[in-house]
């Protein structure tokens, strides 16, 4: 698109202009004239904020010499400011008026051809003025009409995609709804079935473990299908959140030994408190999907600024269970960690455990 040159430097275009034409018609036996065409050529400077006070004071150069620049300048200036048509053309009848009409002596004779000529000549010429501002103002109009149009659409393209994200909301959350809690409620049946029902301490105690955990699962799964539901909410509607209060009974239900050693300042965003919670959770996890008897050890600390979070677990002491995985979770740490500016690394330990390691900027806003 074609940068319009400043307002500045076309106004004095305009009178450079104006001035040209006076010079060009200089009489020094004439100063009442030359006066009236400098004031006219002068008065453009108002032309943007007065231009029908700026078009009176120029015509009297029309009707007293003839430099007619400043006039015709004045004329399209306020033809391109959604001027009354009626206006416009007693002004274009006004110019051309003045410019065959000599002052002091008229000699206005409508009867004459040449007077007839050179009227129309004039009247053409200040039509032309006009219809130039009239195509400027419209070109104007135009582009803030695209411009308005432009911002519908993508109005509009904004409200489509969230019709289809709230659609897609709706439909996570009957999906879980139907299908997940329905599970996670058998599981917790089953669960209370099983303690109740049996003998053993050690499996009265893991069925106890179980039914808790599935009765947990039970609230967050509720919670975020209502957060699903609410398609059009604020981030706010997340809340509440886990954060480092939580992370004692996290360790405690995690279904492993756990010791958990935790230095880090109160008043941390909540962003990064989250980023923790998350980190320890999914590490715990893995342990306990991946390392069935290891032990876990999740040191927390800040050093230089940054927030460390380290969850190492040991050599597992029977065989791993096949349990189903999207394998997305360290990925998903990962990404958690660059989005608020930290970094995040993983691998097996010497020992043949496994260590999950992140640092977060203890300032991180997410």
């Amino acid at each position: 698109m074609t940068r319009r040159p400043p307002p500045l430097l076309l106004d004095g275009a305009a009178v450079a202009l104006a001035l040209l034409d006076v010079w060009a018609h200089w009489d020094v036996h004439e100063p009442l004239r030359m006066a009236c065409g400098l004031a006219a050529a002068v008065a453009l400077l108002l032309r943007r904020r007065r231009p029908m006070l700026t078009f009176l004071l120029t015509l009297p150069s029309v009707l007293l010499s003839d430099a007619v620049v400043a006039c015709l300048a004045a004329l399209y200036t306020l033809a391109s400011f959604r001027c009354p048509r009626t206006l416009l053309v007693l002004g274009s009848l006004a110019f051309a008026f003045a410019d065959t009409t000599s002052l002091p002596s008229p000699e206005l004779d409508l009867t004459a051809p040449p007077t007839l000529i050179a009227l129309g000549y004039s009247t053409a010429t200040a039509a032309a003025a006009v219809f130039l501002g009239q195509l400027v103002q419209t070109r104007r109009d135009l582009s803030l009409r695209l411009t308005e149009i432009s911002q519908a659409r993508d109005h509009q393209q904004l409200l489509t995609a969230q019709a289809a994200l709230a659609k897609e909301r709706a439909q996570l959350a009957r999906e879980m709804h139907d299908v997940v809690s329905h599970q996670v409620s058998l599981i917790a049946v089953h669960a209370g079935a099983l303690q109740v029902g049996t003998s053993d301490p050690d499996a009265k105690e893991a069925a106890a473990t179980i039914r808790r955990l599935s009765v947990q699962t039970l609230d967050e799964l509720r919670h975020m299908v209502g957060v699903l539901r609410a398609s059009g909410g604020n981030p706010t509607d997340l809340t509440p959140q886990p954060a480092l209060i939580d992370l004692q009974r996290l360790a405690d239900n995690s279904g492993i030994e756990t010791e958990l050693r935790m230095n880090l300042p109160e008043g941390l965003p909540p962003p990064v408190q989250r980023a923790v919670y998350r980190t320890v959770q999914e590490a715990l996890t893995n342990a306990r999907k991946h390392a069935p008897g290891a032990t876990a050890r999740i040191d927390l600390f800040q050093a230089g600024g940054s927030v460390h979070v380290k969850v190492t677990n040991t050599a597992p002491t029977q065989p791993p269970l096949t349990l189903p995985g999207a394998h997305h979770g360290l990925i998903g740490l990962r990404q958690r960690a660059e989005l608020l500016g930290g970094t995040m690394s993983s691998g097996p330990t010497a020992d043949g455990g496994y260590e999950v390691c992140v640092v977060l900027p203890a300032e991180a806003v997410g």
